[in-house]
C-alpha cells in the first residue's frame, strides 16, 4: 500500500505542532516576574462552579471563604466574581473548551476557585472536546500543580509538584490517525517548562523547611523528554544545595507510597505532567480519597484552585448533591490563601479542616443520608474557625 499521501499529511500537522510549541516557547522567554497581589488595589476572585457536584461543593468553599475573607470583602479589598458558562451542555453548544465569553471572564480575575468538570471522551455519543482543566491551564499558563497531602498518624506529610502545561496533555487533542491503523500523540517537555516547576517545587522545599525532593520519571525508557525533565531539574537542585535530590521511576513509586516504611521518607515530589496526575491520585487515597484533596494551579499571571476529583454526575442523578463532600475545596481554598498571601488566614482554615477530618470528627461526610451534608459540613468548619 502507498501510504505518501497520509505521510505528507502527517508531516504537515506534525509541523503546525511544534511551529505551535516554539512560539510557546517564545513566550516563556518574555514572561516577566510573578503577580504582586499586596500591590494590587482590588483582589478578583472568581467562582465557577463546573459541572455535577461541582457547583455545590464550590459554593460552599466560597461561603467559608467569605467568611474568613469578611473583612477583606466589606473593605472592598476582595471582590468574589460569579463565573457561569463552563458547563458541559454550554460547552458542547460552543463546541469549545472553554467559551469565549467564559474565557474572557476567567482572564478578567486574578485567582480562580473551580469545580470540576466534566470531561466527554470519545466512544460518549458527546464531541470529544478537550479537557475544559487543560484548555485553563494552557490558556491561562498555569505551569504548577500542587497537591498536599497530609495523614499525620501514618508520618505522611506530601507536597506533589506536577508539571501541567507539558508532557502529555500539552496537545492530547492534537494527535491524529495517520492510517486506520496507525494512531499518534505526543509528549511535550521543554527547557523552559521543566526550570520553571523545579524552581517553585525546590523553592517550596527551602522556605518550607523540607529536606528532600524527589524526581519522578520513566526516563529508563522515555529517554529524550523524561531524560530532559531529569536533567533541567539537576540543574535546578545544583541551586539548592542543602536539599538532598534523588530519582525514581513512575512504577516504583506507585509502590513506594504504599511501602509503609518508605513512603515517611518522602516529602516533595516532582514530576512531569502525566505521572504526576496518576500518582496524587495515588496518593490522595491514604488521606481519605481524592474527595479530600485540593490543589493549587499555579501561574505567573493567574492561579487557579479546585477539587482533584471529579464531577461525580452520579451522586446528583441519584438525587445525593447535597451529600457531596466540600473537603476537596476547602483543602483548596487553603492553597489559595496561602498564595494570595494571607498565610495566617490559610493556616487557621487548614487548622480547622485538621481538627474537623483528623481529631474530633463530629460530622462525617459519607455521600449519602447516613452522612453529613455539604452545607453541614461548611457550617462545622467555620464553627471551628471561630474557636480558633
Amino acid at each position: 500500500m502507498d501510504y505518501q499521501k497520509n505521510l505528507d499529511l502527517a508531516c504537515e500537522k506534525f509541523r503546525a505542532i511544534l511551529t505551535s510549541q516554539l512560539a510557546r516557547v517564545e513566550e516563556m522567554k518574555a514572561q516577566g516576574d510573578f503577580i504582586d497581589y499586596a500591590a494590587l488595589p482590588v483582589l478578583r476572585i472568581g467562582v465557577c462552579g463546573g459541572d455535577g457536584i461541582g457547583p455545590i461543593i464550590t459554593k460552599e468553599a466560597e461561603r467559608v471563604l467569605r467568611f474568613i475573607l469578611a473583612d477583606y470583602v466589606e473593605s472592598g479589598r476582595v471582590m468574589f466574581v460569579t463565573i457561569d458558562g463552563l458547563t458541559l451542555e454550554n460547552r458542547i453548544a460552543c463546541n469549545k473548551a472553554i467559551p469565549d465569553d467564559v474565557l474572557s471572564a476567567l482572564k478578567s480575575c486574578h485567582v480562580i476557585l473551580k469545580g470540576p468538570t466534566t470531561t466527554p471522551q470519545k466512544g460518549s455519543g458527546m464531541p470529544n472536546i478537550e479537557s475544559a482543566n487543560v484548555a485553563m491551564r494552557k490558556a491561562l499558563d498555569l505551569f504548577a500543580n500542587i497537591r498536599p497531602v497530609k495523614v499525620p498518624s501514618e508520618g505522611i506529610n506530601w507536597t506533589i509538584f506536577r508539571e501541567n502545561t507539558e508532557g502529555g496533555y500539552a496537545v492530547g487533542s492534537s494527535g491524529f490517525n495517520v492510517t486506520e491503523d496507525l494512531a499518534v500523540d505526543f509528549v511535550v517537555t521543554t527547557k523552559q517548562g521543566s526550570d520553571r516547576i523545579a524552581r517553585i517545587a525546590y523553592d517550596y522545599a527551602r522556605k518550607n523547611g523540607r529536606t528532600r525532593v524527589s524526581l519522578v520519571t520513566k526516563a529508563n525508557v522515555v529517554k529524550t523528554t523524561d531524560g530532559n525533565f531529569l536533567e533541567d531539574c539537576h540543574k535546578v537542585a545544583a541551586l539548592y544545595p542543602e536539599i538532598t535530590t534523588d530519582e525514581w521511576y513512575a512504577d516504583i513509586m506507585t509502590a513506594k507510597l504504599v511501602d509503609v516504611k518508605r513512603r515517611r521518607d518522602f516529602q516533595v515530589l516532582l514530576l512531569p505532567n502525566l505521572y504526576g496526575d496518576i500518582i496524587s491520585d495515588e496518593a490522595a487515597e491514604f488521606q481519605g480519597g481524592v474527595g479530600t484533596a485540593g490543589c493549587a494551579n499555579i501561574g505567573k499571571k493567574y492561579a487557579m484552585f479546585e477539587a482533584i476529583h471529579g464531577s461525580a454526575p452520579r451522586m446528583v442523578n441519584e438525587g445525593r448533591g447535597q451529600y457531596a463532600d466540600p473537603s476537596s475545596m476547602l483543602r483548596a481554598c487553603v492553597m489559595l490563601l496561602s498564595h494570595i498571601g494571607l498565610q495566617d488566614r490559610a493556616d487557621r482554615l487548614e487548622r480547622a479542616l485538621d481538627i474537623c477530618a483528623f481529631e474530633e470528627k463530629k460530622l462525617t461526610i459519607t455521600g449519602r443520608e447516613n452522612g453529613a451534608t455539604c452545607e453541614e459540613y461548611g457550617a462545622y468548619v467555620m464553627g471551628t474557625l471561630k474557636k480558633l
